[in-house]
């Protein structure tokens, strides 16, 4: 533990962030948690503390490079295990946080998690993005942000909807990124939003390559979406 923990401050020093006391014992938590749970639930295949660490919390935290206001309403679509949003709200608690998940044992998880952590503005909740965007917090966030949800077209579709207009979508994705852009001119025509920023990184400690896409909210999403239930994924913009 005490391991991980270093290589936790060590990969945070190369993404700029340094912990106090108080995040590295939540991080802790964490950890011991994630990894308990994990035994009866299906929350992530890694299995050492070192990993977790790397591909889990830095990964999720790197984020950061593109998140300019931290006091404001975020969505974390198809959460799981809490990445990457409860790492960026441990870091900065100012966060009104909301966690949307699925899986009902995921969101079991995900309450217990938040009360161990003392989180304060955390909500969660048990819905499918298709429903959820259609009810009264559609287009009343300032970001959204997803990892490992489904293609970029797909995703756009279950994401895009719950930003305001000037809100942006911060999504998490791997070398073909560039080639999933390409691939959702339309989607993003459709739902109203523009790509603003594509950067390219390396996951500290693991040289892993990661792309971060920021999509901006530049026009009203059409009612008719997202589709209903299974429809995004089944028939992709």
């Amino acid at each position: 533990m005490d391991q991980a923990l270093e290589i936790l401050k060590r990969g945070g020093e190369k993404l700029g962030l340094s912990f106090s006391s108080e995040q590295i014992e939540k991080f802790s938590i964490y950890l011991e948690e994630l990894k308990r749970w994990n035994k009866k639930l299906n929350l992530t295949g890694l299995k050492k503390d070192e990993e977790i660490v790397v591909k889990h919390f830095l990964d999720s935290l790197s984020c950061i490079q593109l998140i300019e206001d931290f006091d404001s309403k975020m969505i974390d679509v198809g959460t799981g295990a809490g990445f990457p949003s409860l790492p960026l709200k441990i870091y900065q608690p100012e966060i009104q946080l909301t966690l949307l998940e699925s899986t009902q044992k995921k969101v079991t998880f995900l309450e217990y998690l938040v009360k161990a952590l003392k989180l304060k503005k955390v909500r969660v909740i048990w819905s499918r993005a298709e429903e959820w965007a259609q009810g009264e917090e559609r287009e009343s966030y300032h970001y959204v942000v997803c990892r490992a949800l489904a293609s970029l077209r797909v995703s756009l579709e279950y994401t895009l909807p719950f930003l305001k207009i000037g809100g942006c979508l911060i999504v998490q994705k791997g070398p073909k990124a560039k080639e999933e852009v390409k691939a959702s001119s339309k989607a993003l025509s459709i739902l109203g939003g523009r790509v603003d920023r594509i950067l390219h990184f390396k996951l500290p400690l693991s040289g892993d390559e990661r792309y971060l896409l920021r999509i901006k909210k530049v026009q009203a999403t059409p009612p008719g979406y997202p589709r209903r239930v299974g429809i995004p994924s089944k028939r992709p913009l």
